[in-house]
């Protein structure tokens, strides 16, 4: 055989392989990493290490596929089952610590537990007044303050049980209340007993009030067309049961009790194995200065705020000018649906719009379906350009009549004269308030985070949760990050006050 062609074949051969790691399917597993331990974490060197990072990894494993994570807002993550498959932010899998549901399970393909878990009262060690949950029941000297978990059972069960003798606080983000309780601005919080166990190590104040109660299920949410993934998905939980995979993993992160012993057994109608070998603890990396990556992960935040900053406004500008020369100078058919557009997008929050874009326009059937960044760009150029109407409207009045009547005389047609006389006077008069309105949207791109865009506010709560012991260092650096980034626009308000001799009125928001 001639050697050239041997030589082929060998390299094909030693290529093989590596052609067909790359061909393997992405297991996309949806999770909120600010949700914390012992779920999805960073440790020290900013690595994402948690019981569901190691058992999405192991299910990758076992069902041939290369595991992805995906982040999202942890109460809107079935939503992104929803989105195209093809999209950037699409998921396969919700993986974070969501409980069996009966109305998820309706829509969704769910697939058998993974771990069993139970609600725990936490409250300060020092609060006599809390030692059962009976205790929350009773009003006197005032109502206790509760805080839990946004759409988790925990906030069900509370509510059902004890809302009528409690204030309830959700939030979500599990590390936050739980920070409110140790810090007494809450009184007690009901978590998810893996939450607990790693909150209660980490905050050495706290304690459990009472008993576990209700014992739930972890599971994991699908499409409803992706059943074969699913039962994929059920084998490889079952074999982990049977096999100790799983077992291995939850004593990892001080997880394993007899709840799970009896899902093994439920599931698999086998004991896990009663061998008692040393596992290791959680590595939390090499201790390192955290510093240059924070401040490395802060600016490229601070450039998603710029970039939905510079590309909204300049849409919302144009769209709000448009819309008051249509109020202004077209007939009434006209002017009184902008108008009722405009009262529309002021009175409505900006949260409810990105909501309405990113979630629910995919699911009229219209084909259209926004990334994140498209709906964040359009939704703060549609609410902003409700309030740049209403500041070229005031522009366009406050010019005088005469104006208009002298362009009409030098025989100017009316489309004309608005374009070459009147809007760059009405222009001049807003630039002031427009400016201001910039200022305000570098602010305002924050809400965009629950749309999972990664912009300054969203990355300053991701780093604050992994990284305590800098919360005030981490808050003066975003807010002088924020200040950078609007104090050049509020010299250049100032510099055109001055030279147009206005203070411009413009709309207060």
């Amino acid at each position: 055989m001639n050697p050239r062609w041997l030589l082929v074949a060998f390299l094909a051969g030693i290529a093989a392989p590596a052609t067909a790691q790359e061909k393997k399917p992405e297991l996309r597993w949806g999770t909120d990493p600010t949700g914390g331990a012992p779920y999805v974490y960073q440790d020290s060197a900013g690595k994402f290490i948690g019981f569901e990072v190691e058992l999405a990894s192991y299910l990758a494993e076992k069902i041939g596929r290369i595991p992805v994570m995906k982040k999202g807002e942890w109460s809107k993550l079935p939503d992104l089952l929803d989105k195209s498959a093809d999209a950037d932010e699409a998921i396969d899998v919700v993986l974070n610590g969501y409980e069996l549901s009966e109305s998820l399970a309706k829509s969704k393909a769910v697939t058998i537990p993974y771990y069993a878990y139970r609600l725990v009262l936490i409250t300060q060690q020092d609060n006599a007044a809390i030692t059962t949950w009976n205790d929350l029941t009773v009003m006197n000297p005032r109502k206790k303050t509760v805080g839990v978990l946004t759409g988790s059972v925990a906030q069900a069960y509370t509510q059902n049980r004890f809302g009528a003798s409690i204030d309830l606080a959700s939030d979500d983000d599990v590390a936050k209340v739980i920070g409110l309780v140790r810090d007494k601005r809450f009184d007690a919080t009901v978590q998810d007993n893996p939450a607990a166990i790693y909150f209660l190590k980490e905050m050495p104040t706290l304690k459990v009030a009472g008993a576990p109660r209700q014992i739930g299920f972890y599971v994991m949410y699908l499409r409803k067309s992706d059943q074969e993934l699913a039962e994929a998905l059920n084998n490889a939980v079952r074999e982990g049961l049977k096999d100790g995979t799983l077992r291995k993993i939850y004593k990892k992160y001080g997880l394993w009790n007899d709840d799970q012993e009896w899902l093994c057994y439920t599931q698999t109608g086998t004991w896990p194995s009663s061998d008692d070998e040393e596992v290791e603890g959680v590595d939390t990396g090499t201790k390192v200065n955290p510093w240059p990556r924070m401040l490395k992960e802060l600016l490229q935040a601070a450039g998603m705020t710029v970039l939905l900053s510079v590309t909204s406004f300049p849409l919302a500008m144009l769209i709000g000018l448009m819309v008051a020369l249509g109020r202004v100078y077209s007939p009434r058919w006209v002017s009184i649906p902008l108008g009722v557009y405009v009262e529309v997008i002021r009175g409505t929050p900006l949260l409810l719009q990105l909501y309405t874009i990113f979630y629910l326009v995919p699911k009229l059937g219209l084909g259209i379906d926004f990334t994140p960044l498209e709906a964040g760009i359009i939704g703060l150029a549609i609410n902003y350009s409700a309030y740049e109407a209403e500041n070229y409207r005031a522009g366009l009045l406050a010019i005088p009549r005469g104006q208009m009547e002298a362009a009409l005389a030098l025989g100017l047609k009316p489309i004309t004269a608005i374009r070459m006389v009147i809007v760059p006077q009405a222009v001049r008069i807003v630039i002031p308030p427009v400016t201001n309105d910039f200022i305000a949207l570098f602010k305002d791109t924050s809400v965009c985070s629950v749309i999972l865009i990664t912009e300054l506010t969203r990355k300053y709560n991701e780093l604050y949760n992994f990284n305590r012991d800098y919360i005030v260092e981490l808050a003066f650096v975003t807010a002088a990050l924020y200040l950078i980034m609007s104090y050049p626009m509020a010299l250049l308000a100032r510099v055109l006050e001055r030279r147009m001799g206005t203070t411009g009125g413009g709309i207060a928001r």
